[in-house]
């Protein structure tokens, strides 16, 4: 089957020529449309003084997207609440800690991340187990974030800032398109919700994430496509596998095993690898930026050291 055109249920990446869907489009000549498939509404503060959660009361904020952090922060303007200068901040992902810098003076902050996947995090917390964390989050009831703080058994509140909610995708026409990706639960909750026919098409359906496979599941839908893999830790890579021919491989899921620290924590059942850059122009745009980077360093640790020696002439 030739694949044509795909809907991510993801808004555009902001440079698409830099994203990996750029090599999908090039590289297999595919029409991709992207639209977000939920919307997310803040809730109100008057709401959130029921749940009687005093952020004051807090040493450690965990952030899992770039949502919670938008939310948590606008909350604390509805509230007038400030936050302490020496609070904690635990991102599950380096992007997620840089995009703190939009409310925070990040060198003067205390704020910790994990390198791909969640259990990362529980990892870097586990250093940091007597903190009372709190976790702005969706008002789902429970997620696998909140599965694998829980069987990490820390101290945390869960602290609901806002909720998502389904969109109305009737605008689409599924026949016209050969694969849809799915990215989380209320992603199908809304498939199912504007399509409950859905099952009746022949769309490909590729999905991220086990829990975004779990509700898939319960739903009675065929997934053809799972991500992330070991040499597919993104969707695009996914589908470019699938359309290449490649064999589906098992698909990285959390499993509670205990860790050196003597707790349990969510680990990734299989070797974690580096992230593959499928487009070999920007794999080697990045590595040059990286020797740049390592090279000014260098050098300017040697200003400082030659400076320090003429200190002490």
């Amino acid at each position: 089957m030739k694949i044509k055109k795909i809907l991510i249920s993801q808004p555009a990446p902001a440079d698409l020529e830099k994203s990996p869907y750029r090599n999908l489009i090039n590289k297999h000549n595919i029409d991709i449309t992207f639209y977000k498939f939920f919307e997310v509404v803040g809730i109100p503060a008057s709401e959130f003084r029921k749940t009687r959660i005093h952020i004051g009361e807090y040493t450690a904020i965990i952030f899992n997207s770039k949502n919670s952090i938008d939310h948590f922060f606008r909350m604390l303007k509805e509230l007038r609440e400030t936050v302490k200068e020496d609070m904690k901040y635990f991102c599950s992902t380096e992007a997620i800690a840089l995009y703190l810098q939009n409310y925070i003076q990040y060198r003067k902050r205390k704020v910790f991340y994990g390198t791909q996947y969640f259990s990362d995090l529980i990892e870097v917390m586990s250093k940091h187990r007597d903190e009372k964390f709190l976790f702005p989050c969706s008002d789902e009831k429970q997620t696998e974030y909140t599965k694998a703080l829980d069987k990490a058994k820390f101290k945390y509140v869960k602290a609901p800032m806002y909720t998502s909610q389904p969109r109305d995708l009737t605008r689409f026409n599924l026949d016209d398109f050969d694969i849809i990706a799915l990215f989380s639960p209320i992603g199908v909750r809304s498939l199912v919700k504007s399509f409950p026919n859905i099952k009746e098409h022949n769309n490909i359906i590729a999905a991220f994430g086990s829990s975004t496979h779990a509700a898939l599941k319960e739903q009675g839908i065929k997934l053809t496509i799972a991500a992330p893999t070991q040499t597919a830790p993104s969707m695009a890579m996914a589908i470019e596998n699938y359309i290449l021919g490649k064999e589906p491989e098992t698909v990285i899921a959390n499993k509670g095993e205990m860790t050196k620290h003597g707790v349990k924590s969510t680990i990734t059942t299989v070797k974690k690898t580096k992230p593959v850059i499928a487009n070999k122009e920007i794999y080697k745009q990045r590595m040059e930026e990286k020797k740049a980077q390592a090279a000014a360093r260098r050098a300017e640790r040697a200003a400082e050291k030659a400076r320090k020696e003429a200190e002490k002439k």
